[in-house]
C-alpha cells in the first residue's frame, strides 16, 4: 500500500508562519480543519497547525474534483495541501495570517476525524472532566498549545542559562531508596526481590550530593519527582522541577545563580524586566508581617501587633491571649467597609475558625462612630489609640484575631488573601521575593517530636548549633525559598558535609544508630571520602510556567495531568493489574481491602 502521505505533502512552513511576504510563491501547508464554510461556489477552509491559521480558498478556478473534496472536509480532518498564497479579498485583522489565503490546486485528506465531542475552540464550554478525558483534542486548542509551548520555552532556557554557566546535566535514578522527604513515597515492586519496594523520588536530594562528593561541582537536571500527597491548584502527584547543585559556594553564590535564570527567562520569553537583587524576608519577618511564608507582596494589608495597647484591658479574650504567651494583632482593608459587610464579616470568621482561631473580632468604619465588636470593653481614648495604631480610618474594616502566634499568625495571612480577591485589590506584575532563615525543626502534634522543616541534610545557622538538642525550636537552618507572587517557586539550602554533625542532626529528629544505617548510612559513609561544601536548590518548573501563562491550575501546563484524586480520565489509571502479575511480583490483594 502506497503511503498516504509523500515527499510531495511535506510543509513549505507553519500555517501561522505566513506572511504578504509570501504573495505569489506556490506552498504546502498540513494541519487540521478548525471549520469549513460553504458560501455557494466558494469554499473556505481555516487550516490549523501549532502555529496558528491560515485560510485555504476554493473558488471558480478550482479544479471540480478538489472543489467537491472541499465540499466534503468537516472539522479536524487532518490535510495536505498545496497551492499559491495571494491576497484576501475580505481581511481578517483577528489572526496573523488575515491578510492572506492559500488559493488550493491540490489537497489530500490524511485521515477523517468523527465529530469531536466539544468544539477546538477557546471559546468551548466544555467541562474539565470532558475535556480531561478527551486530553489529545483538548490540547489542541490555542490556549493549551500555547502554554505547553511556554512549558517548554522554560525548560529551553533554563539548559541554555545553566549550561552556559558551566553546570553539567547528569540523570539520576527513578528508582531509589525509599527515605523520608516529608510526603509519601509512590513504591515499586520488586520481581526479583520479592518483598522489597523500590521509592519513585521525591526528589534528586541525596544523589545530586553524592554527585558534589563525586566531583561533579556544577549538576543540572530537569528532574520528574513524584509525591504520593492530596493534590490541589498548583500541585501534581508527578511534577518537575529544575533541579540544581553547586560545590565550593555560599548561600549568596546559589541565589545569585537563580535570580539571574529568572532574569533572563522573563525578558527572553515575556519581555519583563526582573530587578535584582530580589528583595529578601526572613521566616521570622515574613510571618509576622504577612502570616505566611510565602507572601503575595503586590498589595500591602500588613498585619499589625496591638498586644501592647490591650494586655491589660477589660476583655479577657485579648488580655488572656497576651497572658497566655499570644498576642492580638490585626489586618486593616483599607475602603472595604462596603464590601465587607456584616455578613460577609461573619464569613471571614467562620474561615477564621474552620483554621484555627476561636473568634474574630472586628471593626466596621462606616459612620462617624465605627462599629466595633468589643467597643464596650474600651474607653473611647483607648479605642481612638487602636485605631491610629493600626491606620485604620472612616471606609475601613479591621479584623483582629488573639491567641498564640502559631494560630494568630497563618489566620490573619489566610484572611488578607481572602480579603484581597474579595476587594479585587490585587494588581498584575512579578513580585519575587526570597525567604530565608527558615527554622530547621518543627514540630509534629500527631507523632510528637520534631521534623525537619526542609530535609535532615540541611546546614543549620552555625550559631545556632549549641541548641540542637536542648532548644530545637529555636534552631534556624541555612534555608531559603524563592516566592512569587505568592507561590512558593524554589526551595533550597546548604547542606551538611560533615558526617559526624549529620549524624547527630539524625539523631535530633529521632532517629535511632540502626535506623540512620539502614536508611542514610550510605550518604554518611560517603562524606567520610571527603565531601565539598555545597548547597542546591529545585525549582518548581510547571508552577513556574504556570505562572507566566496566567493560568489558574497546573492541569493547564501539563500535557496529561491527574485530578484531585490522583487519576487520570483519559486513560483510566490507575487500574487493577492482571493477577499473574502481581502473582510475579509476591503481591496478594486481600478480598475485603479491595472491596473496601
Amino acid at each position: 500500500m502506497a503511503d498516504i502521505f509523500t515527499n510531495q505533502d511535506k510543509r513549505t512552513k507553519y500555517c501561522g508562519e505566513f506572511t504578504v511576504e509570501d504573495i505569489g510563491k506556490k506552498v504546502s501547508v498540513n494541519g487540521w480543519v478548525q471549520r469549513q464554510r460553504d458560501l455557494g461556489g466558494v469554499i473556505f477552509i481555516d487550516l490549523r497547525d501549532r502555529s496558528g491559521v491560515i485560510q485555504l480558498a476554493f473558488d471558480d478556478n478550482t479544479d471540480k474534483e478538489i472543489f467537491d473534496k472541499a465540499f466534503a472536509i468537516r472539522s479536524e480532518y487532518v490535510l495536505a495541501a498545496k497551492g499559491t498564497v495571494r491576497q484576501r479579498s475580505s481581511v481578517n485583522k483577528n489572526i496573523p495570517t488575515g491578510e492572506i489565503e492559500i488559493a488550493v490546486d491540490e489537497l489530500k485528506i490524511l485521515s477523517a476525524a468523527h465529530t469531536p465531542p466539544f468544539e477546538v475552540s477557546d471559546n468551548s464550554n466544555v467541562g474539565e472532566e470532558t475535556a480531561l478525558k478527551y486530553r489529545y483534542i483538548d490540547l489542541r486548542r490555542p490556549a493549551m498549545q500555547r502554554n505547553i509551548m511556554m512549558r517548554h520555552n522554560v525548560a529551553r532556557v533554563a539548559r541554555e542559562y545553566y549550561y552556559e554557566n558551566g553546570f553539567i546535566e547528569i540523570e539520576t535514578p527513578m528508582m531509589i531508596k525509599s527515605t523520608p522527604e516529608g510526603a509519601r513515597d509512590y513504591l515499586v515492586p520488586s520481581r526479583v526481590h520479592k518483598g522489597s519496594f523500590y521509592a519513585l523520588p521525591q526528589s534528586p536530594q541525596i544523589y545530586k550530593q553524592l554527585l558534589m562528593i563525586a566531583g561533579y561541582d556544577r549538576y543540572i537536571q530537569l528532574a520528574r519527582c513524584f509525591r504520593d500527597e492530596d493534590l490541589r491548584a498548583d500541585r501534581q502527584p508527578e511534577f518537575t522541577q529544575i533541579d540544581l547543585e553547586m560545590s565550593f559556594v555560599t548561600q549568596e553564590d546559589i541565589m545569585e545563580m537563580n535570580e539571574g535564570f529568572i532574569k533572563r527567562l522573563f525578558k527572553e520569553i515575556l519581555d519583563v524586566d526582573i530587578p535584582t537583587p530580589m528583595p529578601r524576608l526572613t521566616f521570622k519577618e515574613a510571618m509576622e508581617r504577612y502570616g505566611s511564608d510565602k507572601p503575595d507582596t503586590r498589595y500591602a494589608m500588613e498585619i499589625t501587633d496591638i498586644s501592647d495597647l490591650v494586655k491589660d484591658s477589660d476583655f479577657g479574650v485579648f488580655a488572656g491571649a497576651v497572658a497566655n504567651g499570644g498576642s492580638v494583632r490585626c489586618i486593616v482593608a483599607k475602603n472595604a467597609a462596603s464590601v465587607l459587610t456584616r455578613k460577609e464579616i461573619d464569613k471571614l470568621t467562620e474561615q477564621a475558625k474552620g483554621i484555627g482561631a476561636k473568634g474574630l473580632a472586628f471593626v466596621r468604619y462606616v459612620d462617624d462612630t465605627p462599629a466595633c465588636s468589643f467597643a464596650k470593653f474600651f474607653t473611647e481614648e483607648q479605642l481612638a489609640g487602636i485605631l491610629g495604631r493600626i491606620g485604620c480610618e472612616k471606609g475601613d474594616v479591621a479584623l483582629f484575631v488573639a491567641d498564640k502566634n502559631k494560630v494568630v499568625l497563618p489566620v490573619l495571612g489566610a484572611l488578607r488573601q481572602t480579603v484581597a480577591k474579595k476587594l479585587d485589590i490585587i494588581p498584575k506584575g512579578y513580585n519575587f521575593l526570597w525567604i530565608t532563615e527558615f527554622p530547621f525543626f518543627e514540630w509534629n502534634e500527631e507523632t510528637e517530636h520534631w521534623d525537619a522543616m526542609h530535609h535532615p541534610f540541611t546546614m543549620p545557622m552555625e550559631e545556632c548549633l549549641p541548641y540542637l538538642t536542648s532548644d530545637p525550636g529555636s534552631v534556624r537552618a541555612k534555608a531559603y525559598d524563592m516566592v512569587l507572587n505568592g507561590t512558593e517557586l524554589l526551595s533550597g539550602s546548604i547542606r551538611i558535609t560533615d558526617y559526624e554533625l549529620q549524624e547527630k542532626m539524625f539523631e535530633a529528629l529521632g532517629l535511632t544508630k540502626e535506623e540512620i544505617d539502614a536508611k542514610f548510612g550510605f550518604l554518611v559513609d560517603a562524606y567520610k571520602y571527603g565531601g565539598p561544601p555545597h548547597g542546591g536548590s529545585g525549582m518548581g518548573l510547571d508552577r513556574l510556567a504556570m505562572i507566566m501563562c496566567e493560568a489558574q491550575s497546573l492541569r493547564d501546563v501539563v500535557a496529561f495531568p491527574k485530578i484531585q484524586n490522583a487519576s487520570e480520565p483519559m486513560s483510566q489509571c490507575p487500574a487493577p493489574c492482571d493477577i499473574q502479575a502481581l502473582e510475579d511480583l509476591g503481591i496478594m490483594i486481600k478480598e475485603q481491602e479491595a472491596k473496601e
